[in-house]
Formats: C-alpha cells, structure tokens, sequence
C-alpha cells in the first residue's frame, strides 16, 4: 500500500471521527434542554374569565361579558440571555372553556433563570408576508385581508354600556407601520426565593396571571361607552395595546424536585 493511499485513508477516518463527535456533541445539546409548560389564567374582578356566562365590572362600573379571547405571543426569552424556545416562532393564545385548557410548551436549555419574557405580536415582516401556515394560519381568524396585517389581539364580548348594535364590544388590535405599531414586549420577574429551574429531560410549570382588570385600567383608561369597537389600526389601537404589558404577571411556579 503506497502513501498516498493511507493518507487519504486516514484523512477518510478523521473525517468519520469528526462526523461523528459532531452528532454526539449535537445529541448531547437536544438532550441538555427541559420542558416548561405555561398555563395562562385569564380572569377579571379576581376571579376566572369564564366565555358567555360571567359578568364582570370594570373601575367605571360598567359590566360586561367576554365571549372570544385570543392573541399572538412570540419571541420568548428567558433571563435574558436571549434563549429561545424551539419549534414554531408563534403561539396563539386562546381562553378556552375550562375544561379544554391546555398549556403552552416551549422547550428551554437547561439553567436558571430569573425571568420570562415575550412579544404581544408579529413581527412587521410577517405582517407583510400574507396569509402563512401553523398558528399565523387564516382558518384561526385573525388575519386581516383587507390590510395584509394580522390581528394580534382580539377579544369580543358584550355590555349594556355599549353603544353598538347588541351591545357589542369588538376590540381587534392590530397594526405594524411606522406610527402604528402595537406589538408590546412583556418582560416578568422571578422572585429569589423562587426563580424557574429548567432540569434536562424534566418538566417545569409556570403560571402566567393575565388580568383584564388592567386591560381597562392601565396606562390608559378604555371605557366601553367610548369605545366599545376597535377594528382598524391607529391611535385607539395603539393607546389599548398600551395596556397589554401590565395585564401580564408571574402568579406561580412549579420547578421540578
């Protein structure tokens, strides 16, 4: 066997051995990572949202029921160190009946962490790149064909104080142009005593707070009788969009023992 053949053997073989640590390394890095399940609780007046049958009062008085809630949430982080999850770069959120709630499952590397973050919203590019598939999907109904954009929030409900027709209240939050914008970044603290600990292969449950209270009552004050619809970007949609990051709160979490 001459040189030049057991030199390009062995060249051969050390490029088998680096394709092979390659895998291993990237097995062991899918293997380093930990599931964290967010379960969202919606409510209002310190009690459970419940679709169609409850009543609830916002700070003016005025009472209503909710019979559609739902929004996009992307771009997760964790302890700002820029992690992400892995699989669809959206979710969207809905309040389902009790009994049909499920939690939101993000796969994380392995730490802990001190915080959790995300976008209410899309990114302008996806605003721009028509109707998509998973969760931008249009059979979800939160896409707008008339402006090319997405709806990144919408909740639909009724009140007597409501000036519309049936006394509807129809808020779609939406909107992504310069001067328009309403996507919110939600940034929520863990406390010392009990930040999230993400353990390889184990399960971690956070419960996230989502208070209506604060969507009527936050930054801006929305009231029903001003404004019981919002169906089109612009001021109105911006000033409700503004109120989305003190709805948002760590009410819970469960770390693995």
């Amino acid at each position: 066997m001459t040189a030049n053949k057991l030199t390009l053997q062995n060249i051969f073989r050390g490029f088998l051995f680096l394709a092979a640590m390659l895998s291993l390394a990237q097995t062991l890095v899918a293997q380093d990572t930990g599931m964290v399940n967010l379960h969202f609780i919606h409510e209002a007046n310190g009690k459970g949202l419940v679709l169609h049958d409850s009543v609830y009062t916002n700070r003016a008085g005025e009472t209503y029921s909710i019979k559609k809630l739902q929004y996009y949430l992307g771009h997760f982080r964790i302890g700002g160190t820029g992690s992400m999850p892995e699989g669809d770069a959206y979710f969207l959120v809905k309040q389902p009946y009790v009994e049909e709630a499920k939690p939101l499952e993000l796969k994380l590397p392995a730490g802990t962490y001190t915080s959790l973050g995300f976008t209410l919203g899309i990114d302008s590019i996806d605003h721009c790149s028509g109707a998509q598939s998973g969760a931008l999907d249009p059979i979800n109904n939160m896409f707008w064909t008339w402006n090319s954009g997405y709806v990144i929030f919408k909740m639909e409900g009724n009140s007597p104080s409501s000036p519309s027709d049936l006394g509807r209240i129809e808020h779609h939050i939406g909107g992504y142009k310069a001067g328009e914008d309403v996507a919110q970044t939600i940034i929520m603290n863990a406390s010392k005593e009990n930040p999230i600990r993400v353990l390889k292969g184990r399960v971690t449950d956070i419960f996230i707070r989502v208070n209506l209270d604060a969507y009527w009552d936050g930054i801006q004050q929305i009231r029903i009788s001003e404004n019981p619809l919002c169906m089109s970007p612009g001021p109105l949609a911006q000033k409700i969009a503004a109120n989305f990051p003190a709805m948002f709160s760590l009410a819970d979490i469960k770390n693995p023992k």
